[in-house]
């Protein structure tokens, strides 16, 4: 056969210098190539379309409550654990109860990324399940705890297993759509809400149970040796329960392409490449500003509710500090769970960030005017005033699930959602780590110093609200970022 032979019989008689390099094979019709830009279209219509798996978000969502429980269970006893190992004098017992809590934050923050970046090579299943068990089996011997050094490795050993909150998250964002993340961030809200709720709970209710509960404890000797094993056995136990359940139920979300060839393959985005990403930084810095807010807000208000009314506070007592924080969280859970997913599919996602931001500087100053109105004995205008302020600023809350979503929008790729989700919460974990101690002694200095009587902490927490209002301006807009991440304009 003649090279002349070959040519005609593998060359298209239609071809010819002019046909573009591309073009579609000459087998393939204008009408298939049709269909196959409309079977795509509908499968991303799909995609979007897809109903939320209710099943796999609530499994999630038990396991999200896992950290917070593990996280608070041992606030209503971990003073009193200290000071009876007499390791330590009774002046010195806060400075160790902060350090244990900052140093647990502190490993989160250090170990959030490596959390991240097994998530997105092992998978988020693999991790979930290793970081929950984990938890579980720190969380549970820290209560075996009998000298201060112990309560420190235990709790560190706690903070290693960051990697829950970082998967969950990763996962509950692959299994929602654009239409529907709105709604399972709100479960996931909800339910850290529940372990926190929860967690403080536990801790008080089982703490020292021989004495709370003679008749069922007294005559076990272990619990006499231990009497603050049975709160963290009972979280260990909520652990190993989210670890079954995990193991069991939950599915894989990383979804990995099948290719024929690696060789091509762009290699994988490492982390200064993904903090370089169009519109992370901002969204990351954006992050950081409404977690301080959280944190400051959370330092302050129990010390401000129990701080008498002659030195700037509310002067409540411990009942009615626990109803007004109450109220708080209950409401915060509401706006999470009705009004969120409404107000985010009419104004969007930046929309709430902004009407947010805009209530924040209110929500703060009401606290001050609060104390101006008993000082001068307007107690009736008080008690509306205050209760109303909890309910409808606890919807600030709303920011905090609102950042999320859009971490979620410019994640340059799915690829890299668990190490950009590993990333904020190391951010959190930082703040989370000084903010309390900082913004409780700034408190505690405008006490002392009765300038403004006692209100000058007030001007730090409104800059903060108020830079919170400006920078919310620059939340990158879901519909303005192009599939390459960068803004663009609708015009």
């Amino acid at each position: 056969m003649t090279s002349a032979d070959i040519s005609e019989s593998t060359t298209d008689p239609h071809v010819d210098e002019t046909t573009a390099l591309l073009a579609p094979p000459a087998n393939v019709s204008a009408d298939q190539l049709d269909d196959n830009e409309h079977g795509e279209l509908n499968s991303k219509h799909a995609d979007e379309d897809k109903p939320l798996p209710k099943d796999q978000i609530f499994f999630l969502c038990f396991a999200r409550v896992v950290e917070p429980i593990a996280f608070f269970c041992i606030f209503p006893f971990i003073n009193q654990m200290i000071w009876e190992t007499g390791d330590v004098a009774q002046t010195d017992v806060g400075f160790y109860s902060g350090l244990i809590e900052s140093l647990f934050s502190l490993t989160q923050m250090l170990l959030m990324i490596p959390w991240g970046r097994a998530a997105d090579y092992w998978g988020r299943k693999p991790v979930l399940v290793f970081s929950l068990s984990g938890v579980a089996v720190a969380t549970a011997v820290f209560g075996l705890s009998k000298t201060i050094w112990q309560m420190i490795l235990f709790r560190c050993f706690a903070g290693t297993f960051a990697g829950t909150i970082v998967t969950i998250r990763t996962m509950i964002t692959e299994h929602s759509t654009q239409k529907t993340q709105a709604r399972a961030f709100s479960f996931f809200a909800f339910s850290g809400n529940i372990g926190i709720f929860l967690g403080p709970l536990l801790g008080g209710a089982l703490a020292n149970p021989t004495t709370v509960y003679p008749r069922v404890f007294g005559h076990i000797r272990f619990f006499h040796d231990y009497p603050y094993a049975l709160p963290t056995f009972v979280t260990g136990s909520i652990g190993a329960i989210a670890t079954v359940t995990s193991a069991m139920f939950i599915k894989e979300t990383l979804v990995r392409n099948p290719k024929s060839s690696s060789a091509h393959d762009p290699p994988p985005m490492t982390t200064l490449e993904l903090l370089r990403s169009p519109n992370v930084p901002i969204t990351l810095y954006i992050y950081a500003h409404v977690m301080m807010l959280a944190f400051a807000y959370t330092a302050i208000i129990p010390v401000f509710y129990f701080t008498p009314v002659s030195l700037g506070g509310l002067g409540f007592s411990p009942f009615l500090i626990s109803i007004f924080m109450g109220v708080g969280g209950f409401s915060q859970a509401l706006w999470l769970l009705l009004i969120f997913p409404w107000l985010q599919a009419r104004i969007g996602t930046g929309g709430v960030m902004r009407l947010c931001a805009t209530a924040y500087p209110f929500f703060f100053a009401v606290l001050p005017l609060s104390n101006i109105l008993l000082r001068n004995h307007l107690t009736a205008v008080f008690w509306v005033v205050a209760p109303v302020s909890v309910v409808v600023g606890s919807g600030v809350s709303m920011s905090f699930t609102a950042i999320q979503l859009v971490l979620n929008d410019v994640t340059p790729s799915p690829q890299v959602l668990g190490t950009l989700n590993a990333i904020a919460l190391t951010l959190v974990s930082g703040i989370r780590a000084f903010s309390p101690a900082l913004f409780a002694s700034l408190f505690a200095a405008s006490v002392r110093s009765r300038i403004w009587g006692g209100h000058l902490i007030w001007i730090p927490m409104l800059a903060l609200a108020f830079g919170f209002t400006v920078v919310s301006r620059w939340v990158p807009e879901k519909d303005k970022i192009s599939k390459d991440g960068v803004e663009v304009d609708d015009e």
